[in-house]
């Protein structure tokens, strides 16, 4: 692990490793498998630790640790998983949506933007199956993989101060479900009328990075059909 990556000081109180070889699945991977290998390890004074797409950040408490003891720990750590996983199998939720119109107001721009149709912007994004890479703010947004669009996706030249919940968005190559009323900057293809967090369980999400998400258009009419129902894993 150290001799494909960077670590390096975050502040007083973390160090942040940043996985340099192999492909972005490759890096993703390893970054998760060592935030395993920590969380196994319980090291003394560590108290978070954050997984991204390919970098990881370790928080400590500086009157217990500091920089060099976290970095030995986070070494052997590494040196202790051997690069496997205790990662299970991906779980899969599908996600019903209704794209367009008021839920998704920035539709229309973003095909204009990628030169396609709307119904095209549609299809794509609902035709992928998207891989949670980690979890965001607001309180675990999914941050996904993006569906594959002809280009990368701008941002909005002017954020919205708020972002109903539920809103399905794209940004760059990326996906996420904005879990919370928040504000946000990236363009609303939709809305699913799914609760997407339980604020009442202690595991405040179903999913988890390395699960699935595909998403599945509905009609404005049926969406009492679906509204305040928890998101839950399909299986098969």
């Amino acid at each position: 692990m150290a001799e494909g990556a960077l670590i390096a000081d975050c502040g007083d109180s973390a160090i942040v490793v940043k996985a340099l070889d192999g492909d972005a699945e490759h890096r993703w991977r390893v970054v998760h498998s060592l935030a395993d290998a920590i969380e196994d390890a319980a090291l003394a004074g560590v108290h978070g630790v954050v997984p991204t797409y390919d970098s990881l950040l370790v928080e400590f408490d500086p009157g217990l640790t500091d920089h060099d003891a976290v970095r030995r720990m986070v070494r052997r750590a590494a040196g202790a998983r051997h690069g496997s996983s205790r990662r299970p199998a991906p779980k899969r939720f599908v996600v019903p949506v209704v794209y367009g119109g008021e839920h998704g107001p920035d539709l229309p721009e973003v095909a204009a933007q990628l030169g396609i149709t709307e119904r095209e912007v549609v299809e794509i994004h609902s035709g992928a199956v998207l891989t949670v890479r980690c979890l965001g703010a607001p309180v675990g947004a999914p941050m996904m993989d993006g569906p594959p669009f002809p280009r990368p996706v701008p941002r909005l030249a002017s954020p919205r101060t708020s972002v109903p919940p539920g809103s399905i968005a794209v940004a760059g190559r990326q996906a996420v479900i904005c879990p919370l009323r928040s504000p946000g900057g990236w363009p609303l293809l939709g809305r699913t009328p799914l609760r997407i967090l339980d604020l009442g369980s202690e595991q405040l999400t179903p999913y988890q990075p390395g699960d699935e998400f595909r998403f599945v258009p509905i009609e404005p009419a049926t969406w009492d059909d679906y509204a305040g129902s928890a998101l839950v894993a399909h299986h098969g």
